[in-house]
């Protein structure tokens, strides 16, 4: 009967509803962090995924010129040039079949030239290459001098035994 009859004093009511509340508000206070990380998250991923978007795009801009680029290339060699020069007259004919022979002389000797640009870097190198020959070319003069010199005087001493 006592629990019948017992009445809710307005003190002890407020402070339940007082410690629903706090429970609440540290319940938000633990989802909070994880929300702003998950969000935070999100924001950057998207951030991210929009300029890899954007290079993406430049380089599909910069294939789609490129191949604009060869197809109008592949056109051009394709379309029939001979009636597209500029007439060249007679008197010019003679200067025109010099400059092409000319023209032909210069890239049969171009690759010489090529060549010994390309070869410049080696020339210390081969200097040293060459030094080294000289040398060793040098100390087999000596040795075949001093063999010649032993030669005739082994051919002496041969005359001399005979002779006796």
């Amino acid at each position: 009967t006592l629990d019948l009859t017992r009445r809710r004093t307005p003190c002890f009511a407020k402070f339940s509803e007082m410690e629903e509340m706090v429970n609440m508000e540290a319940e938000i206070n633990e989802v909070q962090p994880l929300l702003l990380s998950v969000t935070l998250g999100s924001t950057l991923q998207f951030y991210f995924i929009g300029k890899k978007c954007e290079i993406l795009q430049d380089m599909n801009r910069h294939l789609e010129a490129i191949l604009k680029e060869k197809r109008d290339l592949r056109k051009r060699l394709i379309k029939h040039r001979c009636h597209e020069s500029l007439p060249i007259e007679a008197t010019f004919h003679k200067c025109i079949v010099e400059l092409l022979t000319e023209a032909v002389t210069f890239i049969e000797k171009l690759e010489s030239h090529l060549q010994s640009v390309r070869s410049i870097p080696q020339i210390p190198h081969m200097m040293n290459n060459m030094d080294m020959t000289l040398s060793k070319t040098e100390m087999l003069m000596i040795e075949l001098e001093e063999l010649t010199e032993q030669i005739l005087k082994w051919e002496e001493l041969q005359k001399e035994v005979y002779s006796n």
